[in-house]
């Protein structure tokens, strides 16, 4: 089949290359030229691990291209899917719709033969009948098909949850878009993944009650970490309880210092806008909202506390500012909050993170970049471990306790254990919920 994929950013660049190795004929488009020019190139413009090798291999075989073109990609395509952005609308926290619309428009203008038009975008619910309705508009004798396919893949673990996912969601409104869409995923049909099948509407909705529901997850367990300090509970102790409860599982629920990344924070704010215009307020999702920023203001306060009441003078070595490890998306990340606000308070800031900086060095004016940890901690009066990648798990606490001006730790991930670390010199050690 050939497969048009409109957008090269996480989503789409990711969901093209796997297409691509499913054996599709894959083009991907673009309107940043740059951007074009860089992925001919063979240059990956996000970080995703193995993104890289299975573009080149699939390029190679002749199976991916990219295009500025639009009337290239669509010529002949039997799935034309549109996988733009849709950021928070600034001032009443929708989604930013534009660039969807913006794609069925000329998508229109292009077609010429039947084809599925598939929203891959995370999209409030009826967005796929408006992207009918206008396409329908704008070219009335076309003969298409609208499909709902949204994404479930995480970053760092993208290329995995395309290729092995817990579930495919397809919304459709006739079976002959049915058939195109069971053809674009028979390989994952093969190899017995599910594929859910499903109105337009329902497919829309599961993509925001599954992200909404796990950002319960996430801030639930924060608020019990909170309560856990206060009477004396471990966190750990109580998640690994919880989580063995097959009701429950054990996914997502790590304390920390609350949610961010590119879907959670903008998904669960577009949830919460679409039940306040249908007059069914989400007040749970609501709650979940509010609850995740003060989890990132207590984590400055707890800073704040291990600093002896202040910011002002102390140099702080932070460890991660990427929302998770294996990407680097700052969107949303945690220091989005808490650098500014150290920074803010009058500290000097040494940061060090694996894919963080090329995008951290325009969100976090003023703070020194380092290349490793222990440069980071010499002569600092706080380390505070905020991403956990690999690196930062198996640490030299003793070298780094030795080179700093007072060793103190705030483990906003709970990695290390405190006997572990004051053992190795640390003076003081604050995690989360223990």
């Amino acid at each position: 089949m050939k497969i048009a994929m409109i957008g090269t950013g996480y989503v789409g660049l990711v969901s093209g290359v796997c297409f691509s190795d499913f054996g599709h004929e894959v083009v991907c488009v673009d309107k940043n030229p740059a951007k074009i020019e860089m992925l001919e190139r063979g240059e990956v413009p996000i970080y995703e691990p193995g993104l890289d090798a299975l573009m080149e291999r699939n390029v190679a075989a002749g199976r991916l291209s990219f295009t500025g073109d639009l009337s290239q990609a669509v010529e002949g395509a039997d799935a034309i899917f549109i996988a733009v952005g849709t950021p928070t609308r600034r001032g009443d926290g929708h989604a930013d719709l534009s660039y969807v619309f913006a794609a069925a428009e000329e998508i229109a203008s292009c077609m010429t033969d039947y084809a599925v038009i598939v929203t891959k975008s995370t999209v409030p619910v009826g967005t796929n009948r408006k992207v009918e309705e206008i396409v329908r508009g704008a070219n009335p004798d076309l003969v298409f098909d609208v499909a709902s396919n949204p994404e479930f893949l995480r970053e760092g673990a993208a290329i995995d949850d395309f290729m092995r996912p817990d579930r495919v969601v397809v919304g459709v409104s006739s079976e002959r878009a049915k058939e195109v869409m069971g053809e674009v995923y028979r390989p994952l049909f093969l190899r017995d993944f599910p594929i859910v099948y499903t109105d337009l509407e329902s497919a829309e909705m599961i993509k925001y009650a599954a992200n909404a529901f796990l950002a319960t997850k996430i801030t639930f367990i924060n608020e019990i970490a909170a309560l856990c300090e206060r009477v004396g509970a471990d966190i750990k102790s109580v998640s690994k309880g919880m989580g063995l409860d097959g009701r429950i599982g054990n996914k997502f629920l790590h304390a920390g210092p609350g949610y961010g990344g590119s879907c959670f924070p903008k998904d669960t704010s577009a949830l919460a806008r679409i039940g306040q215009d249908h007059a069914v307020p989400q007040q749970i999702v609501e709650a979940v909202i509010k609850v995740n920023d003060e989890v990132k203001r207590r984590m400055v306060a707890k800073l704040q506390d291990l600093c002896g009441g202040t910011f002002n003078g102390r140099t702080i070595a932070v460890l991660g500012v990427t929302f998770k490890p294996n990407t680097d998306d700052m969107r949303d990340a945690p220091a989005l909050t808490i650098v500014p606000a150290l920074i803010g308070g009058g500290a000097k800031v040494r940061v060090v993170d694996p894919q963080g900086r090329r995008e951290g060095e325009g969100l976090l004016p003023g703070v020194t970049w380092v290349e490793d940890p222990y440069t980071a901690a010499e002569d600092a009066d706080l380390l505070v471990l905020l991403t956990e990648w690999n690196e930062f798990r198996a640490l030299d606490l003793s070298r780094i306790a030795s080179g700093m001006a007072a060793p103190k730790m705030a483990d906003l991930r709970n990695i290390y254990s405190r006997h572990d670390v004051i053992e190795a010199g640390f003076t003081d050690y604050v995690a989360v919920g223990r």
